[in-house]
């Protein structure tokens, strides 16, 4: 992880993290619209960025001049009324992978988590992402609800 900074984000980064956005693309159910995915990631985000503040926070990894990474995580009431740290995105750019980049901006959402005393840390992520599912587990997270879906063709009644 050398030369490694994770920061919070500022605005100068907001072109180099929407760029990242696009991976967040990845791993999505094959029935789901590529262009409604596409659209719904870049809302997220933005509206991400948008909302850093006291009650959100977004970090970015960057090396040398280059954003690696960002992660945006935020406050989120569990349905047993307990709140959560949530973290809405977590990108590593390609060519930063299985470099430390995404467990260290995790690490940077868990502190902004521990600071405003929340004990549990929760994301989402698709099912067909094993990839993501390996690296989240190997940090400690499990597996807690399960979303199912079914496409349901037009001549079925």
């Amino acid at each position: 992880m050398s030369g490694l900074t994770v920061r919070p984000y500022l605005p100068e980064d907001r072109d180099p993290v929407l760029a990242l956005a696009q991976r967040l693309t990845e791993g999505v159910a094959p029935w789901r619209d590529p262009d409604a995915v596409a659209t719904a990631v870049l809302g997220w985000v933005t509206t991400s960025l948008e909302h850093t503040d006291g009650d959100h926070g977004t970090f970015v990894a960057v090396r040398g001049d280059h954003v690696a990474g960002f992660v945006t995580v935020t406050a989120r009431t569990h349905f047993t009324g307990q709140r959560d740290a949530y973290v809405g995105e977590l990108v590593v750019s390609p060519d930063a992978e299985r470099t430390g980049v995404g467990s260290s901006l995790v690490g940077a959402a868990e502190s902004w988590a521990r600071a405003r005393g929340l004990r549990h840390m929760t994301l989402e992520t698709g099912a067909a992402n094993l990839r993501a599912r390996a690296f989240y587990r190997a940090l400690g997270f499990t597996e807690e609800d399960v979303r199912l879906s079914k496409p349901i063709s037009a001549g079925e009644t």
